[in-house]
């Protein structure tokens, strides 16, 4: 599971974030390369969802700074991170629930879209085939993440684990270089966790690297070809899955926390 070419699609240096006296991340530094599935782990509470937050522009970071594709991110909005080429689902499920599942994906979509206002006003035949693009790729990515079966069905009546993945398939509408998952298999049975194992496989073949924060280790040390860990916003590993496994400081942190895991893959 080696990532084929070494060059850098995400580099972190110092990132530090601070919520009053709490430190949610301290100086933490890594890197990303083309075509691999980085995995993110650590006890609750080790600033996992803090660094999405500030990757993707939801937080300002009080310190340090992120690279992506050669072009610094920080301080810019979210939306204008996903038009750079980074998409992420989060924790808790974020869809628009009486909106039908290919709504929400077209969603997604309207942030590749050229029809400016006056399109959306007008109608014009320019707005209105770009709308048809839209709805057939948006059905494509629902047959691509094996929910488009429930297409016109609304968000909020579909199975949780059909949820998640219309997450994914939203946030792939952008057309995303990396693609961030927060836990997407957070509830999921293990039928479910093996579909998403295979979607996850799928989705690094089509050339988009998946950062990935995900507590089932069974998942975590089959899929990723490195991986970073966390505990109190500091990092303390990093490196391959077999490697970090065996980290002793890593058994302490898990071992010391309030998660309890099986470093060698089962849950």
């Amino acid at each position: 599971m080696s990532s084929s070419k070494h060059i850098t699609l995400l580099a972190a240096k110092g990132v530090t974030k601070r919520f009053g006296g709490v430190q949610a991340l301290a100086d933490v530094g890594f890197t990303i390369n083309h075509g691999e599935i980085y995995g993110l782990i650590g006890p609750n509470g080790a600033g996992k969802t803090s660094l999405f937050n500030v990757l993707t522009g939801i937080y300002l970071p009080d310190g340090g700074e992120f690279t992506f594709d050669g072009a610094a991110l920080n301080g810019l909005k979210p939306n204008e991170v996903a038009s750079r080429g980074i998409a992420r689902t989060f924790q808790n499920i974020r869809l628009f629930g009486n909106l039908s599942a290919i709504e929400n994906v077209m969603i997604g979509r309207h942030v590749r879209t050229r029809a400016g206002i006056w399109g959306a006003i007008c109608r014009n035949a320019r707005t209105r085939d770009e709308e048809k693009a839209i709805h057939k790729r948006a059905y494509e990515l629902l047959e691509y993440v094996g929910v488009s079966r429930r297409a016109n069905d609304l968000a909020k009546h579909l199975a949780y684990g059909d949820q998640r993945r219309l997450e994914i398939a939203r946030a792939l509408a952008t057309e995303p270089k990396l693609l961030a998952l927060d836990e997407p298999a957070a509830g999921m049975n293990a039928t479910e966790t093996a579909a998403l194992k295979g979607l996850l496989g799928a989705i690094r073949s089509d050339g988009i690297t998946i950062l990935l924060i995900e507590h089932d280790m069974k998942l975590v040390m089959s899929v990723c070809d490195r991986v970073l860990v966390l505990d109190y916003g500091r990092k303390i590993a990093e490196g391959t899955a077999a490697d970090v496994q065996k980290d002793p400081k890593v058994i302490a942190a898990y071992l010391g926390g309030d998660v309890s895991l099986n470093l060698k893959g089962t849950t």
